[in-house]
């Protein structure tokens, strides 16, 4: 498992360890959130060693960093949210390269607080690629466990947004080293954590169906 909560592995379905262990954390953050009974404090941080011991055990990493890691996070356990960013010109599709693995993907990344998640997506456009957006639909809404990976520690909910381009140009980023477009069937390697195939494909059905309702899981 990474700093950012990947844990390593592709294999689908998602193994009954990671589900298990990030539930048992949840409840467990919950719970001495909001308990104050010294009693069922010890029984929910039991709970966490607990939730630690398991990915650990799964993961094949050291239980007590896991459960450093845990002990770090406070309050209400809830998803975390990720947008993204479906741009188009001349009928391809606007990607960008990652720093981190070289990959592609769609301009985004995690909502940021005061920001209105459409707000994100077109912050995320302008500092990945150094091209200026609108928000002009919420075309899906996916669950990360469902269809992306590698498997990820976190709960992640996934909003993809139709945008159109308004001005700006290329320009890579500290965080992408390449800004391009791309046609639906010449699309290069994807970072697919970030963003899958599948993915990309529906926003091109969304952007030539304009009439097609948002998709969720």
């Amino acid at each position: 498992m990474s700093d950012d909560g990947v844990v390593a592995g592709a294999a689908m379905p998602e193994p009954a360890w990671l589900a298990i262990g990030r539930e048992l954390k949840a409840i467990a953050q919950i719970g001495l959130t909001f308990n104050r009974d010294p009693y069922d404090r010890e029984r929910y941080e039991r709970i966490r060693a607990l939730a630690a011991a398991v990915i650990a055990a799964g993961s094949g990493h050291d239980a007590r960093a896991v459960l450093e890691g845990f002990r770090a996070e406070s309050g209400y356990a809830t998803p975390k949210v990720d947008v993204r960013a479906a741009a188009f010109d001349a009928g391809k599709i606007l990607l960008v390269r990652e720093v981190s693995d070289g990959l592609w993907t769609l301009p985004g990344g995690w909502a940021d607080v005061n920001e209105t998640p459409s707000m994100s997506a077109v912050r995320e456009v302008v500092e990945e690629s150094g091209f200026e957006a609108r928000a002009v639909k919420l075309a899906a809404v996916y669950d990360y466990r469902k269809s992306n990976r590698p498997r990820h520690l976190d709960s992640i909910y996934k909003l993809f947004f139709l945008c159109e381009l308004t001005g700006g140009s290329a320009r890579p980023s500290i965080e992408t080293s390449d800004v391009a477009f791309f046609a639906r069937h010449e699309l290069p390697e994807l970072s697919v954590g970030r963003t899958t195939a599948a993915q990309i494909e529906r926003m091109f059905r969304h952007a030539g169906e304009p009439g097609l309702p948002t998709d969720f899981d």
